[in-house]
């Protein structure tokens, strides 16, 4: 540890996960591992009272939803920077992420190098994404996409309503998503209805052909009416 560490806390739900990060980090002199929290409650009550630099952040804690404890972040503690450390797939996430204000997005099968090239860009204050993710952005801000996204709907849902939306517009049925996510049938119905309401989509078949496209990567204007 120097007088200038980086005081960095990460938030996982898996014990193995955040082990082998201090486990990593201890031979950092550059990082200093001021806590750690399994949960969103955990992570709220951890930023109030260390008041860390860089905040590692798992998208997916338990029941509790890491888009959302982003978003808290950001608005509670706009110092913290936020490194997404996540095996949810970079291109259905970072873009909406990087827009909430996170710094980095790295794939938890990312190398170790990486992962510490990472945190050190973030720690500079820069961003960092995969190259394949950078050439994604580019190519989107080519097409002149990249500043319409903002005004975006997929941005509001929550994390569980991005997991269920990203099945649909894989073609899985609800039955096949309730077994996956261990959850009930009630449930993901529920979760299509919110997802309907806040994407001012009219029936189900509109929210499947919408989703296929948006995971499919291809611009939505308009959805017909079924």
């Amino acid at each position: 540890m120097t007088d200038h560490s980086t005081r960095l806390i990460i938030i996982d739900d898996h014990p193995l996960v955040r082990e082998g990060l201090k486990q990593l980090l201890a031979g950092q002199p550059d990082f200093q591992i001021a806590g750690e929290a399994s949960n969103a409650a955990q992570a709220r009550q951890l930023l109030s009272q260390v008041n860390p630099d860089v905040a590692v952040l798992d998208l997916t804690l338990g029941q509790d939803d890491g888009v959302e404890l982003t978003r808290w972040i950001r608005e509670q503690h706009p110092d913290v920077k936020i490194l997404i450390l996540s095996m949810q797939e970079e291109a259905l996430y970072a873009e909406r992420l990087l827009r909430l204000g996170v710094s980095a997005y790295v794939m938890k099968s990312a190398a170790e190098t990486d992962f510490l090239s990472a945190l050190r860009k973030v720690a500079r204050g820069q961003r960092h994404l995969s190259a394949e993710m950078n050439e994604r952005l580019l190519s989107k801000a080519v097409r002149g996409q990249l500043a319409k996204g903002d005004d975006d709907p997929v941005t509001s849902l929550t994390q569980r309503e991005m997991q269920v939306f990203q099945m649909i517009g894989g073609g899985v049925s609800t039955r096949e998503i309730a077994d996956q996510l261990q959850l009930s049938m009630k449930t993901i119905d529920a979760h299509r209805r919110h997802m309907r309401e806040k994407l001012n989509l009219r029936s189900t078949n509109e929210l499947m052909r919408y989703a296929a496209r948006w995971v499919a990567g291809h611009p939505i204007k308009e959805i017909e009416a079924t």
